[in-house]
């Protein structure tokens, strides 16, 4: 059956991450997500903290940049979060937004190879192994954790470019597509990645029983989603070629009604169920929740827990 999860926006002050995290689990989801956006809450913080708040559901992390973090440290932290709290992490790691790592001092000279030697390194540090390695980014000399979890948790891979993914899918146990995710690019991705590989997909969710009402709530949202680092996400659709002719043109005001329901969740309760059914049938295991991020989080909680109640 497909995980159902909800992603706590950037934007919630790291005050309200207890209450939001327990009604998510009280809510029945399988998972909540949080997020390390440039210059938001840390994600490793906010991470132990839902994780030490709640009791069962799985805690995503989306994503922690590979240069961010010297592989080694990022290591000791998963380690020390997924022995405490055994098979509840889902830690993701990415490139990080270009801007972001320029302006910390961050971005590599190959961001391939950066994402390629972390997960390797992270990966072999969690198992216990001890590990030496003089890669383009990565530099370690005899390194071994003296705590390495029981059970290492999954890493998973946020990132949208076949290259990066083709990474992911060597290096990784799972991949995060970001919004929009419809169910032409999880199989597009699965295609990259293999079939022995998780996918976890996050789009936005309006549950409304008035669609067109539904529609409005969420096209701010995806209108602002539809860069050009989303092109990977629509060449797969039917509509694919005119939706980016109209991206290019600067014209995602003309967005058709079905579009939005392509590649959003949202609308009446069956079409919601419907739309997360036909992201499970294209081979995504995990299906995150985007909360319309002017209206309140605990709405969206609370209609996350009618969709789980219709499951």
């Amino acid at each position: 059956m497909t995980r159902l999860g909800i992603r706590i926006p950037r934007e919630a002050p790291p005050a309200r991450l207890v209450d939001l995290a327990r009604r998510a689990e009280r809510a029945g989801l399988d998972e909540v997500w949080v997020v390390e956006d440039c210059f938001y809450a840390g994600a490793i913080a906010t991470a132990a903290t839902v994780l030490a708040a709640t009791e069962s559901i799985a805690v995503g992390i989306g994503v922690l940049p590979t240069v961010a973090r010297n592989p080694a440290i990022a290591a000791m932290e998963l380690a020390a979060l997924a022995e405490l709290h055994p098979g509840r992490l889902l830690p993701g790691f990415g490139h990080g937004v270009p801007a972001w790592m320029k302006q910390i001092g961050a971005y590599p000279s190959s961001p391939l190879a950066a994402l390629d030697e972390t997960l390797t390194a992270v990966r072999r540090l969690l198992a216990g192994e001890r590990v030496s390695m003089d890669g383009r980014h990565v530099r370690l000399d005899d390194v071994r954790l003296e705590f390495p979890p029981a059970v290492a948790p999954p890493l998973l891979v946020g990132v949208r470019g076949p290259k990066s993914l083709a990474v992911g899918g060597k290096r990784a146990d799972g991949t995060i597509l970001a919004e929009p995710a419809a169910p032409e690019y999880v199989r597009a991705t699965r295609e990259i990645v293999g079939e022995e590989h998780t996918i976890v997909t996050y789009n936005w969710f309006a549950l409304d029983e008035d669609a067109d009402r539904a529609r409005v709530r969420v096209r701010k949202d995806l209108v602002a989603a539809l860069t050009p680092s989303t092109e990977p996400h629509l060449r797969p659709l039917p509509f694919g070629g005119e939706l980016l002719d109209l991206m290019r043109a600067g014209r995602t005001d003309e967005l058709r009604d079905e579009w939005i329901d392509r590649l959003t969740i949202s609308g009446p309760l069956e079409r919601c169920a419907a739309a997360v059914d036909a992201l499970h049938e294209a081979g995504s295991e995990s299906v995150v929740l985007l909360p319309v991020l002017d209206e309140p989080f605990e709405d969206a909680i609370s209609a996350a827990g009618e969709l789980v109640r219709r499951r």
